[in-house]
């Protein structure tokens, strides 16, 4: 025990090649993800709202994940699963393909110092990673107050060929903001939305 009594309603993933649990993707058949869900605003709202989902909710900082067990308590919802583990293992080594219908990245650290951006989760073998565990048609919807992070997304995005802008597929979210969100917001930042939908890999071509 660890003394928190929100833990045991947390899935604690502490191996990298840990195989995320088939039985929870397949109880719904829409599936949803908050990576780096933070204490979990959007992603409440999210299960709330659509209760025939799964929406999961995955975090590295405990403390945040406590507080939207503690949300979710409140609010009864029985859709939410909370996932303690790191972005990047949780998409690119966990994950099966075509798991999701939806990911979310909402307000990721910007790292805007040159020498920090290798940190950035964007990247171009992450963005291949995106397109493997999203279904066909799925939907990546990033966000950030720094402008300059979200044309930097754009360009790694266009430069991949594996999706297309979609800004219609997140129309129905326009109304729920993350905590940073909330947070920016209130600090008078402007927090900027951008969606892609999902479409086939082009075919590589062969040199001869």
């Amino acid at each position: 025990m660890t003394g928190h009594p929100e833990d045991e309603k947390i899935r604690f993933f502490t191996g990298t090649y840990q195989l995320f649990p088939a039985e929870l993707l397949a109880a719904r058949p829409v599936v949803e993800l908050d990576l780096g869900c933070g204490a979990g605003s959007f992603t409440a709202e999210l299960a709330r709202r659509y209760p025939e989902r799964t929406v999961l909710a995955a975090d590295v900082m405990v403390g945040r994940l406590r507080k939207l067990v503690k949300r979710c308590d409140r609010l009864k919802l029985g859709n939410l699963e909370v996932c303690r583990t790191e972005a990047r293992h949780l998409v690119a080594l966990m994950l099966p393909d075509g798991a999701l219908d939806r990911l979310h990245l909402l307000c990721p650290d910007p790292w805007p110092k040159g020498r920090h951006r290798s940190h950035r989760l964007l990247a171009s073998d992450f963005t291949a990673q995106l397109h493997r565990v999203l279904k066909q048609d799925g939907v990546f919807h990033f966000s950030s107050d720094d402008e300059y992070y979200c044309d930097a997304v754009r360009r790694v995005i266009a430069a991949s060929n594996l999706f297309a802008e979609c800004p219609e597929a997140i129309a129905d979210l326009t109304d729920i903001r993350s905590d940073f969100e909330l947070r920016w917001n209130a600090e008078g930042k402007p927090v900027h939305h951008v969606a892609y939908r999902r479409i086939p890999a082009p075919p590589h071509t062969v040199g001869h």
